[in-house]
């Protein structure tokens, strides 16, 4: 076996051990896999998370710190990785206990509409980007500035997806918990856009500024 394939298959083995053990934490939480797969809505969200999982194993990206990294900015993983166990576990744990969640059935398919389009939203700007596109912070080689596209009114797609992603999720268990979990992804969230920003306005210089000119972070109109 080559090393590129050895490291497809590790790649691909963490990614679905990280997935059944993200999803055994919502089950575990929701009591059990019989009271959690009475739920169709519950059970779309598995089948859209499995589906987003696989898919995210042809899309590219990597983890290399490339010509340049801000490695200030590493910081920002473990709590991502953190606040992501978190909210595996909590809101299936508050919907089951009905812990400060929200009402109405129609707003678990929501979720469930606002997770698989923030899957989506997360992982086609990896596609774009390629090996361009690492988990660090880091000027890759041969790394160009795209400006069109989905990169044509938000720089940062990715993070938007990332956000919908876990609301979606917190909402197909009617979770007010689940929100505030999501709200905390935020601050480290800017914190990574801003360093992301230094190292691109120092790489790129004036095209850079020209395309945070006429583009938005994060919500057109917004910020």
């Amino acid at each position: 076996m080559t090393a590129s394939a050895r490291l497809s298959l590790s790649r691909a083995l963490s990614v679905m051990a990280g997935s059944a053990f993200y999803l055994a934490l919502a089950i575990w939480g929701w009591g059990g896999i019989e009271p959690y797969f009475t739920h169709l809505a519950l059970s779309a969200l598995t089948l859209a998370f499995f589906v987003m999982a696989f898919a995210s194993l042809f899309c590219g990206g990597n983890l290399s710190p490339g010509l340049r990294e801000d490695r200030g900015n590493r910081w920002v993983l473990p709590v991502f990785a953190i606040l992501g166990l978190i909210n595996a576990f909590l809101p299936a744990w508050s919907d089951r206990r009905d812990f400060w969640t929200l009402d109405g059935d129609g707003l678990r398919w929501f979720g469930v509409a606002l997770f698989v389009f923030g899957g989506w939203l997360r992982l086609w700007p990896v596609v774009v980007l390629g090996e361009r596109f690492s988990g660090l912070v880091a000027i890759q080689p041969g790394h160009k500035l795209v400006t069109d596209g989905i990169y044509n009114t938000i720089r940062n797609p990715s993070y938007l997806g990332l956000l919908l992603n876990s609301l979606g999720w917190s909402l197909a268990f009617r979770s007010g918990l689940g929100l505030l979990v999501t709200a905390l992804l935020i601050p480290p969230l800017v914190a990574r856009i801003k360093s992301e920003e230094r190292l691109l306005l120092d790489e790129f210089g004036a095209q850079y500024r020209a395309f945070c000119a006429r583009t938005w972070r994060l919500v057109p109109g917004l910020w």
